[in-house]
């Protein structure tokens, strides 16, 4: 590996000046580093999903499939890293959304999403007409700064919310600003067919004249040394200029007024409706520009809403409602303080066990280290968030090993007599080598998360990152920097070898007696082993674990097809309920579309007339949770299906349970699902059951008459054309004024577009004038599904299914399996059923990670070869890695935390740290036994040399872990961390010498002892 004649520990002592000032400079500049790291809440990852709306006024879900949908996913069939296209499609709108392959590389998504709007692109001109297609590859951006506009009309916020969102455009680190629930002003013109028949106007004059006189129209200019424009009068500005239009009737000058009716309004129904507290509002949200500093953002943007709140007139009011920075703030402090608990916990083991002297070298290479990996996170971008701050602490029990093994060599050098430069020189031939392998074994554990092309990969790889420099620098600081501090502080004492003797006489009694019984102590680690493989099947599975943060998410699901004034009515007699829980602070309320993405892992529900979001913001973690006991209580009489969540730390699914029943045919897939629904229902521990698609309800449909047709010179496209525009509306015009616009909008009256009996006294203009619906046709009532769902180009439903609170979902999925199993082996052909939500999630982590294992393998035993140089030594030192199992599952039982994706990167560690100590083991005894010694006493030096840097390590690392064993997000990882250390540092000092025997002792033949 590296030369040995070079000798860097000596090279370090003969140069005190530079390397003393190098230390000081990177002290210095370590330090102003840290305190000047972004601070973020979660590190960032890519959404490999966008989505692409479809629009067709008037038409039927089977409809836009035909027409719209197929040939988009026929086109869109061919991007790279293609995984879903899955589609949902109600009344006149669909949205499909275009999933990635989870190993889809970062750095190409961006080049997707550009030939995904290409595609759309060239598809556009052939949809028929009225079709529309719109991208949005936006909705990954992450608001998390939002503030609510409220007053009493629409109207007059939306003037006040642009000026503010002006005035937060110019801040340092805003990315971007949105304004949320405008709602466009509208003059609606409500026509009486009834009049408008009698008149003799057809339809399209009316829109015609209207278009005509909302028309910008220029006269010219007049040039008279300057240029003067003429304006020609006569265009529409008002509501009364609106009715005073002259129609052009042939019974005499006929207005607008005679035949309808102008209103100054919104847009019906409006895309969405947005409430504060059941008041009107808009949402004004701010995401942060990519590495921007998150807690000055929060601080300059609360200074600048101080500001603007003192200009705002009486009556209206601007609030936040959510604040990423206070998040940050106390996510980070909280870290911090527990880092700074654990590296107080490791200062006090090092000054405890090692004295003052050889304490405080020990001690003083933890912040040196930490300079050192500063600089690295401030090079590569990486900021203070919870993943870089928990892959510190995790890193902070293994900075000390290297410094403590490098003064255990000089302390042993002193010992014998040998002068402070030699016994720094010592640290470098006896254990730089074999401390580095350790290190990169170490690192290369993680190299499966650090490079997992996955999501959950992306999300947590900063923990690779952060340790693999931590580790590294840890090195660096061992042989360079330590055995200088040993050769300024340590004392020259020849007393402490028969100290450490009387010390050792205990542990070295029990290793001959290991020695003696060597292989019922390898029949017992084993069947330990055994044992813990067995326990793995009954420890709790858990994908991320659910966030401490204050919100609550509750979605109120209507039948689907419901309109969104229904939608309205029930979510106000929701609101007025919540409105008088004291443990509520903010209530956002979204009917029609989701929230806003304030939260990374949070994903906004697709836009929905039949669906509602209510972002609710509670006190702290103890009100949040009263506060969904208190909705619990009352959901189950409110006439809506009433789904409440909590937020999860990492990416997460709408339902934790969830099962995709995926066909041909409608009718199977229905029947499917009700069957899994069913089950779901009877299995306890559930919640909430659904299924996506919801039951058939009526639908009226209007069947044209083809001979009628024919007979009155008309066609179907247009006798459609029309009808939309009674019923839906059209806009015929606009009138522009300085900062804003308002769409003319001509339809039926209200009585008329409400009633279907109404319908057939519709005039519809032929070739032969104006004639009434009814004699074109008649008018149907028929059972359709209001939505229908696609994933791939067939039809899919989903049942999905929430958990009862201390139930995981991998639990639920386990319990049902076989049941599902059963279902699934009596399926027709073409018939599928998949596993989703967490699970689905949850596989997809692990497959990533596990994928990689072959590599790292490989790359373990590259470098385990060149630093044992034998097989059977690579081997014991690879087998040991799972002597951390046997500790990890006996805490995760008995304190019952379930074991996930972060429990796995604990294992991972686990497994590291245990093979760096076995390879210093075994090269420890490699030396004894090249230095004369018989194998057993190789043996039992070897491990007692190892001894006190293996404790001491273990001690700091388990009370470094133990602040962190309450964390909900690290929790699982930490008592992973210290049982399997526990147990794992017993096992390599007592099972691992007797393995080591049981393996090699038929290789030396000779007396037990000398």
């Amino acid at each position: 590996m590296i030369s040995k004649q070079f000798n860097l520990s000596r090279w370090a002592v003969e140069h005190p000046q530079l390397v003393g000032f190098l230390m000081v400079l990177s002290l210095v500049a370590g330090g102003w580093q840290f305190a000047h790291l972004g601070r973020a809440e979660d590190p960032n990852f890519t959404l490999k999903s966008m989505t692409v709306s479809a629009q067709w006024a008037g038409a039927s879900p089977e409809m836009l499939q035909e027409q719209i949908i197929n040939p988009l996913e026929q086109e869109l069939r061919g991007i790279d890293f293609l995984d879903t296209l899955s589609t949902y499609c109600n009344q006149s709108f669909c949205v499909t959304q275009v999933s990635l392959n989870d190993n889809a590389p970062k750095e190409q998504v961006a080049a997707i999403w550009q030939t995904v709007r290409n595609k759309v692109s060239d598809i556009s001109p052939s949809l028929p007409t009225g079709g529309m297609l719109s991208v949005n590859d936006d909705f990954a951006d992450v608001y998390g700064y939002t503030f609510a506009l409220t007053g009493s009309d629409l109207s007059h916020l939306y003037p006040i919310a642009k000026k503010i969102k002006t005035s937060f455009q110019s801040i340092p680190d805003v990315g971007k600003v949105q304004i949320i629930g405008e709602i466009p002003e509208t003059f609606n013109i409500d026509i009486d067919p009834i009049k408008l028949k009698s008149s003799g106007i057809s339809l399209s004059q009316f829109s015609e004249t209207l278009q005509q006189h909302s028309r910008i129209a220029s006269g010219g200019m007049l040039d008279f040394g300057m240029d003067i424009p003429i304006d020609v009068s006569g265009k529409v500005y008002n509501q009364e200029s609106i009715e005073q239009v002259i129609l052009p009737s042939k019974s005499g000058n006929l207005h607008v007024k005679d035949i309808a009716t102008v209103r100054s309004g919104y847009t019906e129904p409006p895309p969405s409706i947005v409430r504060y507290h059941g008041k009107s509002a808009l949402i004004i949200a701010v995401a942060m520009a990519k590495n921007g500093d998150g807690l000055t953002l929060g601080k300059n943007l609360h200074a600048e809403m101080e500001n603007l709140n003192h200009e705002l007139p009486v009556g209206l009011q601007f609030v936040q409602v959510e604040d990423q920075s206070k998040v940050i703030k106390e996510s980070v402090n909280t870290f911090l303080l527990k880092f700074f608990f654990a590296l107080l916990v490791v200062l006090v083991v090092a000054f405890g066990t090692l004295g003052f002297r050889s304490g405080m070298v020990v001690a003083f290479s933890v912040p040196l280290t930490l300079s050192f990996v500063a600089l690295y996170m401030k090079v590569s971008g990486i900021g203070l968030e919870r993943i870089s701050l928990g892959a510190l602490i995790l890193s902070l029990g293994l900075l000390v090993d290297d410094a403590i093994i490098s003064i255990e060599a000089m302390i042993v050098q002193l010992s014998q007599g040998a002068s402070r430069e030699n016994a720094a020189s010592f640290a470098w031939t006896h254990t730089a080598f074999p401390m580095l392998t350790g290190t990169l074994i170490t690192i290369i554990s993680f190299l499966p998360v650090g490079i997992a092309k996955s999501t959950t990969g992306e999300y947590a790889g900063e923990i690779f990152w952060v340790s693999a420099a931590a580790l590294l620098c840890s090195w660096v600081v061992a042989v360079v920097f330590i055995p200088l501090l040993g050769v300024w502080f340590l004392p020259s004492s020849k007393n402490i070898s028969c100290q450490e003797t009387k010390k050792n006489k205990f542990l070295q009694n029990t290793l001959k007696c290991v020695i003696r019984k060597k292989k019922t102590v390898c029949v017992v680690t084993i069947s330990l082993f055994f044992m813990a493989i067995f326990g793995t099947f009954i420890v709790n599975k858990q994908f991320f674990p659910l966030s401490d943060r204050p919100e609550l998410i509750l979605d109120i699901s209507l039948p689907p097809g419901s309109s969104l004034r229904k939608t309205d009515e029930v979510v106000k007699h929701i609101e007025k309920k919540l409105s008088s829980l004291p443990s509520l602070v903010h209530l956002e309320t979204h009917i029609g579309d989701g929230a806003p993405r304030f939260y990374l892992p949070y994903i906004p529900a697709t836009p929905n007339s039949s669906h509602a979001t209510l972002l609710l913001v509670a006190k702290d973690l103890n009100t949040r949770e009263d506060l969904f006991k208190e909705i619990k209580a009352f959901s189950n009489n409110i006439p809506a299906s009433v789904h409440i969540q909590r937020l999860s730390l990492g990416p997460s699914a709408d339902f934790p349970v969830q099962y995709r029943i995926i066909g041909p045919d409608i009718k199977e897939i229905v029947d499917i699902s009700h069957k899994i629904r069913n089950i779901l229902k009877k299995t306890p521990g559930t919640s909430d059951v659904q299924i996506d698609w919801g039951n058939r309800t009526l639908a009226e449909s209007f069947n044209l008459n083809s001979e009628k047709i024919a007979y009155f010179g008309s066609n179907r496209t247009e006798i459609a054309q029309q009808i939309q525009a009674f019923l839906s509306g059209e806009v015929v015009g606009a009138i522009f004024n300085t900062n804003s616009h308002r769409n003319l909008v001509i339809r039926a009256q209200e009585n008329f577009r409400r009633d279907p009996q109404l319908w057939s006294l519709l005039p519809i203009q032929t070739q032969m004038g104006n004639v009434y619906l009814g004699q074109l046709g008649s008018l149907e009532i028929k059972q359709v599904f209001p939505v229908i769902w696609r994933r791939n180009g067939q039809p899919c439903i989903t049942v999905q299914s929430d958990v009862a609170p201390g139930i995981e979902p991998l639990e639920i999925v386990e319990r049902i399996k076989q049941d599902i199993s059963n279902i699934k082996n009596h399926l027709p052909y073409g018939y599928r059923v998949e596993v989703g939500g967490d699970a689905e999630l949850s596989q997809t982590a692990n497959d990533a990670i596990f994928a990689l294992l072959p590599l790292t393998l490989g790359i373990m035993l590259l470098i385990l070869m060149f630093q044992l140089q034998k097989f059977s030594r690579v081997l014991l030192v690879l087998g040991s890695s799972f002597l951390g199992l046997i500790g990890a599952v006996l805490a995760l039982l008995i304190f019952n935390a379930p074991f996930g994706f972060v429990a796995l990167l604990g294992l991972i560690a686990l497994a590291g740290m245990i093979m760096r100590n076995t390879i210093l083991l075994v090269d420890e005894i490699e030396h004894n036994k090249n230095n004369g010694l018989t194998l057993n006493e190789a043996v039992i030096n070897a491990t007692i040399l190892r001894a006190r840097p293996v404790i001491l390590t273990a001690l700091a690392s388990v009370f470094a872990f133990v602040p962190l064993a309450f964390n909900i997000f690290w929790g699982p990882m930490a008592i992973v961390m210290i049982g399997g250390l526990s147990v794992a540092t017993f096992l390599t000092l007592l099972s691992l010498p007797a393995f080591y025997l049981v393996l090699f002792s038929d290789k030396q033949k000779g007396p037990v002892f000398q």
